[in-house]
């Protein structure tokens, strides 16, 4: 049964935490205050999360104490002991895996005094295990779950756009990757970015196209070249809640590079240096397992505030609008 909620007055709630941003997309890691989740993988943790206790993701995340655009972070106890287990969040529910924010947490991590620079440390995701390392402050890198292409030459249809033949990936969470013209990509833009997008995501749900075993895709990455010196490739990303992502994306990085892999354009050892919407930059080390991708990616996270979260059972908006 989920958890009743508080019928006394006063802040009957508090939740201490951590933000940043990772190339300018924002991380909210929950620390202490947070349910007991109990000894379970990160998603049996997940699960319980979502089933009993959603009004932790809402009051952090909406407004107005949180924004739509920031991805949630809830760290407990690893399976393994030395590791930590994460769980993400964004505004429309639960994520398998984000990059930004497991740079996020690196960086958060060391900031708290849990991890040093040059130390390596396990995190637990729903989707699997994910090694990290902190390479400076405000600098981590971490190797992603095995990543891969589902199918290519996917013919998507816009009323508008021209004819568009993308990818279905996977890099911790589903991506459509679309191809579309340098000039489209820019930050005076986003409107049609978004509505282009939104677009192809309808379609997709239209016509049955999923991931493996039937997984919703959700996520859709418009990619194209590179137009600034230093940089490989750029994205614009829209994420399943309707924002945009305002970093290069980890896991739509780690998509791409799945597919640049698959396609014979990248080897192991190569660096595909990934630019957002923003400019700023992922750089991403092709490592295999197997036969698919494990790509090392790696950028910077800035902490941009700390505090905590009250929860008043008399406010109306505790949990959002």
């Amino acid at each position: 049964m989920p958890e009743p909620r508080p019928t006394s007055r006063g802040p009957d709630r508090r939740i201490s935490y951590v933000d940043s941003h990772t190339e300018g997309e924002p991380t909210r890691v929950l620390l202490d205050g947070v349910p007991d989740l109990g000894p379970a993988s990160a998603l049996d943790r997940r699960e319980r999360l979502a089933r009993d206790h959603d009004w932790v993701r809402r009051l952090s995340l909406a407004p107005p104490r949180g924004s739509p655009e920031t991805v949630g972070a809830l760290l407990g106890p690893g399976v393994r002991e030395d590791a930590h287990s994460v769980v993400f969040f964004n505004n429309a529910g639960y994520l398998g895996m984000c990059g930004h924010g497991t740079i996020g947490v690196l960086v958060t991590l060391g900031h708290l005094g849990r991890m040093s620079i040059g130390e390596s440390h396990r995190l637990e995701t729903p989707v699997g295990p994910v090694e990290g390392r902190l390479h400076a402050a405000n600098e981590a890198s971490f190797r992603n779950v095995p990543s891969y292409r589902l199918r290519s030459n996917v013919p998507v249809e816009v009323p508008g756009h021209a004819p568009i033949v993308g990818e279905i990936a996977w890099g911790g969470n589903w991506f459509f990757l679309a191809p579309v013209e340098p000039e489209e990509i820019r930050r005076d833009r986003l409107d049609e970015l978004h509505r282009l997008a939104s677009e192809i995501r309808h379609e997709l749900a239209r016509r049955g196209l999923r991931g493996e075993n039937g997984a919703e895709i959700d996520h859709v990455e418009l990619v194209a070249d590179a137009d600034h010196p230093g940089a490989d490739g750029k994205n614009y990303v829209l994420c399943p809640g309707g924002e945009f992502d305002r970093s290069p994306c980890g896991t739509g990085t780690s998509a791409k590079v799945a597919c640049l892999v698959a396609d014979g354009r990248l080897r192991p050892g190569d660096v595909w240096r990934q630019e957002g919407i923003l400019g700023t930059q992922f750089a991403v080390e092709v490592q295999m397992e197997g036969d698919r991708v494990t790509p090392i990616v790696r950028g910077h996270a800035y902490l941009t505030g700390e505090g905590t979260l009250l929860w008043q059972d008399a406010d109306p908006l505790r949990e959002g609008p």
